[in-house]
């Protein structure tokens, strides 16, 4: 019998039957799963985050279940919804191999997702990247151009050095395809192995050099990049192809005198995306109507400005026409050129035009912005005048966005601007008299000013503009009445109200009347509910009262603050060096702060009073600062009275020498000078002075060396020896670096008890470098012979992060002292 007779058709092989009937049984045996868009649905439906947790639980538990069979016929859908699982930042790893059978798959939407799963799940196992690599081995060999751009561009994103070495040859036999769409794929994937294993380079030479003589722009680009990239590796490679810069260069003036070519148009300009490689045409870009055009315009000059920016500086105009712009992207690459482009020549035209958008702009750009321009102004300023106009225009313009830097940078310059003082005082009198609840920082900085210059602003005729009869009055009462405000409205901060309060106490001593006014003002804060500020209240009603002989000179006007400044690459590091109420200048202060138990010593030490550990006089000569007088310490007993503190009859760890530098101390951006409006007395310095004329040390042979301190890397080590001098002995501290990373502005400080004298030399450096070290000598002198307790605190910056520590050393042997 004719097997036709029965309608049997011999296209039907038995594997094709098999498979059918299979995929038949899968079908009916599960249910259908959710689809991608209906499980988006749902995630998105989801009020709060546990029933977002619990769709997602579900729907990965149905996954995991049908993973578990050997021949899923939903095994693409599954694994597209645990991509978008992951994408959400749940956990999807188990999902890995799915992967691999998809790629393993011949069907090209099976090897889309199985490609797209393994860049984004693999991971480092060595298992599974020898499956992998043996699957892209064969994709590459495809003839079907769409499997091998696959592979090739997850080649590119997942490869290992292993999987570079194992895969070069068949790119470098891509590149060469009569195909530009491999070529272009190829010539990309070059370029990521070249990244991960320089030394592969010299395979893909001969390949990349026919890239440049193609017409397909696309080949052509890809090709550059990788050229340069090879560059940038091998020297010997750059003098290859300097050769080849006069031919690129040809092509560049075709594109712009060729006119229109539909082939390469892109919004009327023939590939922009070749053209950047030539400055001047960006300009035209910018003038462009396709904001992705005007942004990768901005973005490559802003790459190219630090390179040549007279070149740039031609399209000042446009750029600034930038910032006007509604994408809140160009806006944002607009405004960080434009402070590239500042320099002494232009200072004043554009910082008018950014101070306009600094008024205008949304909150997201105010703190960075206002920043900027107190950067650019204190670097480029004409003049001082020019300068605090500027400040105070920030202040205003940015309002409560304006950070802490803004602040300090501004009181600083204040101070040492005394020529200014009146006139920047008025100018804050007429912003404060005004509602500044949202001017926060202005507020800081107007009281501030005029609890230092008050009297300046009340008892002088000032003039705040051009016209010299514009003279700003103000009576002892208006201001009185506008602290009021300032102190006892809801919309202010706690911040803002402790520089008030602190303005207000110091206002007393400018006043000739109305102290009474003040003194009640005062005394309400010592029931205030907040902690710092009833503390405040409370002590500064004490100088009103039992103790206001003290008043004048504790709160008499603040003395310059100096600045000075010294380049360290590209970022600018900024120390204060200033002497607060006749006190010795930071710069000659020897030790730490004291224990928590020493805060009476502590303030004698401040005051200068006749308990505190005598300085050498050999020392005193090389301090900057003249000699001033100290208060009795009648005056001592009455301000430790005054804070309830009691000296008891202990002998605690006190300073040598402190810094009441009483409004300064430092923060982490590159105007480390806040002002505490505290006014929290003493500061930790370390000596950096070397001290001259002192006997020299003899080292003995029975020098012993102690761990001080060990711990993230840093091991510092204390070299105990002998001195010719009685009851004293030399300490060498030696830090070590045991890290890979060095360890920059290393600062090493010391506190020890009143009953001993501590001497630091300088340091041999602050930079510590990897399995280097600094030295520094100590010298200490212990006329009691008692026992030697030191405490130390250490900082640096290492790996773009500052550590700060404080460590104890307390088992130094008792035998050293002769």
């Amino acid at each position: 019998m004719n097997s036709s007779d029965h309608g049997f058709n011999p296209a039907f092989n038995m594997a094709a039957i098999k498979q059918v009937f299979n995929e038949a049984v899968e079908r009916v045996r599960m249910p259908t799963p959710m689809r991608l868009r209906d499980l988006i649905r749902q995630i998105r439906a989801a009020r709060t985050a546990t029933e977002e947790r619990e769709v997602i639980n579900k729907e990965c538990a149905y996954i995991r279940s049908t993973f578990r069979e050997e021949d899923s016929a939903w095994r693409c859908r599954n694994v597209a919804k645990l991509l978008y699982i992951h994408m959400l930042g749940y956990p999807a790893h188990f999902g890995q191999l799915e992967c691999l059978k998809l790629i393993a798959s011949q069907r090209f939407t099976d090897k889309r997702i199985g490609y797209l799963g393994a860049m984004l799940l693999l991971d480092e196992r060595q298992d599974v990247h020898l499956l992998i690599t043996n699957c892209l081995k064969n994709d590459l060999n495809s003839s079907t151009q769409f499997v091998v751009g696959l592979a090739l561009c997850t080649l590119g994103a997942i490869a290992s050095p292993e999987m570079s070495r194992d895969l070069a040859a068949e790119v470098e036999r891509l590149m060469k395809s009569p195909n530009a769409y491999i070529r272009k794929k190829a010539a990309l994937c070059a370029y990521r192995i070249v990244l991960k294993v320089p030394e592969l380079m010299e395979i893909f030479l001969p390949a990349t050099r026919s890239l440049l003589s193609e017409k397909n722009h696309g080949v052509l680009i890809t090709g550059v990049t990788l050229i340069t990239e090879m560059c940038e590796h091998s020297p010997d490679t750059l003098q290859h192809f300097k050769k080849i810069v006069p031919n690129l260069v040809r092509i560049l003036k075709n594109l712009i005198l060729a006119g229109y070519s539909p082939e390469h148009d892109v919004s009327g300009v023939s590939d922009p995306f070749l053209q950047v490689l030539a400055v001047n045409i960006l300009g035209r870009f910018l003038l462009n109507n396709d904001k992705n055009i005007r942004y990768v315009a901005l973005n490559t000059l802003l790459k190219t400005v630090h390179l040549d920016t007279s070149a740039v500086q031609r399209h000042r105009t446009t750029i600034l026409e930038c910032l006007k712009d509604p994408d809140v992207s160009i806006r944002r690459r607009a405004l960080e050129l434009s402070f590239a482009l500042i320099n002494s020549n232009n200072v004043r035209t554009m910082m008018k035009e950014l101070l306009l958008f600094l008024e205008r702009s949304d909150p997201e750009f105010k703190a960075q912005c206002s920043s900027s321009i107190v950067l650019a102004a204190e670097r480029y300023a004409p003049n001082k005048r020019w300068h605090l106009d500027t400040l105070l225009r920030v202040l205003i313009a940015a309002g409560n966005y304006v950070r802490d830097d803004v602040v300090s940078c501004t009181i600083q310059l204040v101070s040492d601007s005394a020529d200014q003082q009146g006139y920047v005082s008025a100018q804050l009198w007429r912003a404060l008299e005004q509602d500044t609840s949202d001017r926060q920082p202005l507020t800081q900085v107007a009281t501030w000013c005029i609890g230092e210059y008050g009297d300046a602003l009340l008892y002088s005729d000032v003039s705040v503009g051009d016209d010299p009869t514009d003279i700003v009055r103000v009576t002892e009462d208006e201001l009185l009445d506008v602290y009021q405000r300032l102190l006892w409205s809801p919309q202010n901060t706690v911040v803002t109200k402790q520089y008030t309060l602190l303005s207000l106490t110091k206002l007393s001593t400018r006043f000739r009347s109305n102290v009474e006014r003040i003194r009640q003002m005062v005394q309400q804060f010592g029931s205030h509910l907040h902690i710092e500020l009833q503390q405040r209240g409370v002590e500064f009603t004490q100088l009103f009262n039992s103790h206001a002989h003290l008043r004048p000179a504790l709160l008499e006007r603040m003395p310059p603050m100096e600045v000075v400044r010294r380049d360290n690459g590209s970022q600018q590091q900024q120390v204060q060096h200033s002497a607060v109420n006749g006190v010795l200048d930071a710069a000659d202060v020897t030790t730490e702060e004291s224990a928590v138990n020493s805060d009476s010593n502590a303030l004698l030490v401040l005051l200068g009073g006749s308990d505190l550990s005598s300085v050498d006089a050999e020392t005193e000569q090389h301090t900057a600062k003249p000699p001033v007088a100290t208060p009795s310490s009648t005056d001592n007993q009455d301000l430790l009275d005054l804070l309830g503190l009691d000296i008891g009859g202990s002998a605690p760890m006190a300073m040598n020498n402190i810094n009441m530098n009483n409004n300064v101390h430092s923060t982490n951006n590159n105007n480390p000078l806040l002002l505490d409006p505290l006014g929290s007395l003493g500061s930790l310095s370390s000596s950096t002075q070397p001290i001259s004329g002192l006997p020299s040390m003899t080292p003995s042979s029975d020098a012993s060396s102690l761990v001080a301190y060990e711990k993230n890397g840093l091991r510092i080590m204390f070299t105990l020896e002998r001195s010719d001098m009685p009851s004293t002995i030399s300490i060498l501290m030696a830090a070590y670096n045991e890290t890979s990373t060095p360890m920059s502005d290393f600062l090493f400080q010391v506190a020890v008890p009143k009953t001993f004298t501590l001497q630091m030399m300088s340091p041999s450096g602050t930079i510590i470098p990897p399995s280097g070290s600094v030295t520094q000598q100590l010298r200490i002198q212990n006329p009691s012979k008692g026992a030697l307790r030191m405490r130390m605190r250490i900082s640096y910056s290492s790996g773009g992060a500052t550590i700060q520590d404080q460590a104890e050393m307390n088992h130094f042997p008792s035998e050293g002292w002769q």
